[in-house]
C-alpha cells in the first residue's frame, strides 16, 4: 500500500552555510546532511531542505516568494525556548505569539533569505485569548 510519509519544502538560499546556522543556532534545527550546494536539516518530526541557489536577476530576497507553515503544540513555551536565541535578529523579523482570527496561535520568523516560517498551533478547543 502506497502511503504519503511527510513533506519536506526546499527553502531557497544565497548562503548554504548562513541559512545551516540560521536554522541551526536560532531555531534549534540539527544539520543532518550537507553536501555542495544541499543541505538536510530535521527538527523532531519536521525537516526542511536548504538548496543553495544564485541570486535573483532583479535583487530580490530568494526567500521573498517562499514561506511554511510547522504546526506544533505547546506554542507559548517552544517561543520561550526561542527567544533567547531569537532576540539578537534584526528589528522586524520576529513576530511575538498572537492569536489569529481562524483559531491558531502562531509566530513569525523571517529567515536570512527572507522565506517566512510560520509556527502555529490550533487553539479552536480553548478558544482566543
Amino acid at each position: 500500500m502506497a502511503r504519503i510519509l511527510e513533506l519536506t519544502p526546499f527553502v531557497l538560499c544565497s548562503s548554504l552555510e548562513r541559512q545551516i546556522a540560521f536554522y541551526c543556532d536560532r531555531l534549534g534545527f540539527t544539520c543532518t546532511f550537507q553536501q555542495d550546494n544541499y543541505a538536510f536539516l530535521r527538527r523532531d518530526p519536521v525537516a526542511i531542505r536548504l538548496l543553495e541557489c544564485p541570486a535573483r536577476a532583479d535583487g530580490r530576497l530568494l526567500g521573498d516568494d517562499q514561506s511554511f507553515y510547522i504546526d506544533v503544540e505547546g506554542i507559548d513555551a517552544l517561543y520561550e525556548k526561542l527567544r533567547p536565541r531569537l532576540q539578537g535578529l534584526p528589528e522586524g523579523k520576529v513576530r511575538p505569539p498572537f492569536d489569529q482570527p481562524y483559531q491558531q496561535r502562531e509566530f513569525h520568523v523571517l529567515d536570512e533569505d527572507g522565506t517566512l516560517v510560520f509556527f502555529g498551533e490550533d487553539i479552536s478547543e480553548r478558544g482566543s485569548r
